[in-house]
C-alpha cells in the first residue's frame, strides 16, 4: 500500500475482534511513530503497550475516577456506566498509550512537545492501516486521570496524548465524504508567482 493510499483508506475502527497483532507488526508501528518530526530533537514521547490483564488494571482506576465525580453509584444506570468505564480498554486486544514528555529546557515549548507526539501518533495509524490493522485514537477523562498517568510511571502534569486501540476490524470499514481541500485553502501571493513564471 503506497502512503497516499494509506492516508486515503485510513479510518478510525470502534469494533475489533480478540485477534492479536503481533510483536513484530507492534514494534514496525512504534518505529514509524519514532520518525516524526519534531522541535529540536528532543523525541518527546513515551509508549506503553497495553495488553493482557493491564487493560483491566487500568480500566478498574478509570472506574473507580468515574465514580468519585458520579452524584450517585448505586443506581443500575450508574453502575452501567462504571463498568463501561472499567471495560474501555478491553475493546481491543492491545492499547498503547502515548505520552508526551515535559520540557526540560526553557527553548523547548510544552504545546510543541503535544504536537510532536501528535505526529507520530499519526504516523501509528497510517503503518497500521498499512499492515491490515484497525485503529482508533482515543483520549477523554482517563487522559488527563492523575491516578491513570500515576499506574504508568507519569507526573501529574505530563500529557498522555492518545490511547491508541489496535487490533483487526469487527466490522465494514466504513466509507466517508470529506470537505474538499479546495473549500478549506486560500492561496496567498499565488497568482503573483503564477504570473511570473
Amino acid at each position: 500500500m503506497d502512503l497516499m493510499q494509506a492516508i486515503k483508506t485510513r479510518r478510525s475502527v470502534g469494533k475489533m475482534t480478540d485477534k492479536m497483532p503481533t510483536r513484530e507488526q507492534i514494534e514496525t508501528i512504534l518505529e514509524a511513530a519514532t520518525h516524526a518530526p519534531n522541535h529540536h530533537e528532543v523525541e518527546p514521547w513515551k509508549f506503553f503497550v497495553l495488553a493482557g490483564d493491564t487493560r483491566l488494571e487500568i480500566g478498574n482506576i478509570m472506574a473507580e475516577s468515574l465514580a468519585a465525580i458520579m452524584e450517585e453509584t448505586q443506581s443500575e444506570k450508574a453502575q452501567a456506566a462504571i463498568d463501561k468505564e472499567r471495560k474501555k480498554l478491553l475493546r481491543s486486544p492491545v492499547v498503547i498509550a502515548v505520552s508526551s514528555n515535559r520540557p526540560n529546557s526553557p527553548k523547548i515549548v510544552d504545546i510543541e512537545n503535544v504536537e510532536a507526539v501528535s505526529a507520530a501518533v499519526q504516523n501509528m495509524l497510517l503503518v497500521a492501516n498499512s499492515l491490515g490493522l484497525a485503529s482508533i485514537w482515543r483520549t477523554g477523562a482517563p487522559s488527563f486521570d492523575p491516578k491513570v498517568k500515576a499506574y504508568l510511571g507519569l507526573e501529574p502534569d505530563e500529557h498522555i496524548v492518545a490511547f491508541v486501540y489496535l487490533g483487526y476490524p469487527a466490522v465494514p470499514v466504513s466509507e466517508r465524504t470529506l470537505t474538499p481541500f479546495q473549500q478549506k485553502t486560500q492561496w496567498l501571493g499565488w497568482q503573483e508567482v503564477e504570473s511570473n513564471e
